[in-house]
């Protein structure tokens, strides 16, 4: 594997990101322990979650995920060999996104003490706030970052509009800049990231490491009739997917995964990874047999000819 840059945050990284949202969901603390051992075993460093991972599960309260992360990393006393991803923003009882400078604030105080740090490698506004102004977001981070509590920021599902203004701002105001976005983009769904966002990323030398790699499991081959959704809890979650278009992604999947040996998990994350601007997909994993196949699937390097018809399966 070859590190790449994550935008110009100074930290390079393996062309994959542990997502650590099925941590306190679908994957219990013993397991998700072992997935984290089993990925940096592995080499790979980057762990993305967020302050919100799994409140929406009856009975939590959000920051289920970051806990289990800080217990881990306190057990193994690795702090220094991964890189932390978290968010602000989601709906965390207030009634509404919230990127106002008050909420960032505490919010980011609740997320060190759950992750058992003193600093977040990469700080991400999980949603847009249309009720505060990017400036006012900016301002709560740059004093974060000065403070030496995070180390640099991005933004989670901004638009082309968004993202320039952002940008715009952070060159005008001398404020911290969004060096890394986390969109939606997969196999199947390529509109959050293709086109004008990711014309952005290449152009401005951002970092992207977008999420849903593997379009809630649909990719993974495993969801291919209406009775498959039951096999998992996140199964309903990839039923949008079995459609005349996901049939034929699933199809083209077969073809690559005949020619080269490969899972079709692996196939989809590849496929992600070879991307212009791309440095890496999220993925998940509730199993270490699960975080292995991923980790092929950051080795796995396609033809051009398998490249082409993927891309030309989910047009």
């Amino acid at each position: 594997m070859t590190k790449r840059p994550l935008g110009r945050t100074g930290i390079e990284i393996e062309p994959l990101v542990l997502g650590g949202n099925v941590f306190g969901w679908t994957s219990d603390e013993k397991t998700s322990f072992a997935v984290l051992d089993a990925f940096v075993a592995e080499g790979f460093t980057a762990i993305d979650t967020a302050n919100a991972y799994s409140r929406w599960v009856p009975g939590h309260v959000g920051g289920e995920s970051e806990t289990i992360i800080g217990k881990w990393m306190k057990a193994r006393g690795n702090r220094d060999r991964v890189q932390v991803i978290t968010k602000v923003g989601s709906d965390m009882g207030q009634g509404k996104r919230d990127l106002s400078a008050a909420h960032i604030a505490q919010a980011a105080e609740d997320s060190l003490r759950r992750l058992q740090t003193d600093h977040i490698d990469v700080y991400l506004s999980h949603w847009p706030d249309d009720t505060v102004t990017q400036a006012e977001t900016l301002g709560a981070y740059d004093k974060l970052i000065k403070a030496g509590k995070v180390r640099s920021i991005g933004c989670s599902n901004y638009d082309e509009k968004l993202l320039t203004e952002a940008l715009k701002l952070s060159s005008e105001k001398n404020l911290p800049r969004y060096e890394v976005i986390q969109n939606e983009f997969n196999l199947y769904s390529r509109d959050k990231y293709e086109g004008a966002v990711q014309d952005i990323v290449v152009r401005e030398g951002l970092g992207s490491i977008p999420y849903y790699g593997l379009a809630s499991g649909f990719l993974t081959g495993k969801y291919r009739a209406q009775a498959d959704f039951n096999k998992s809890p996140r199964g309903k979650g990839a039923a949008k997917y079995l459609d005349e278009k996901g049939q034929r992604i699933l199809a083209a999947m077969d073809q690559v995964a005949a020619r080269t040996g490969a899972e079709l998990a692996e196939i989809a994350l590849a496929w992600i990874a070879a991307q212009p601007g791309i440095t890496a997909p999220i993925a998940s994993a509730t199993s270490v047999a699960q975080l292995e196949s991923l980790a092929r699937g950051a080795r796995l390097t396609l033809s051009q000819d398998d490249l082409r018809v993927l891309t030309e399966a989910g047009r």
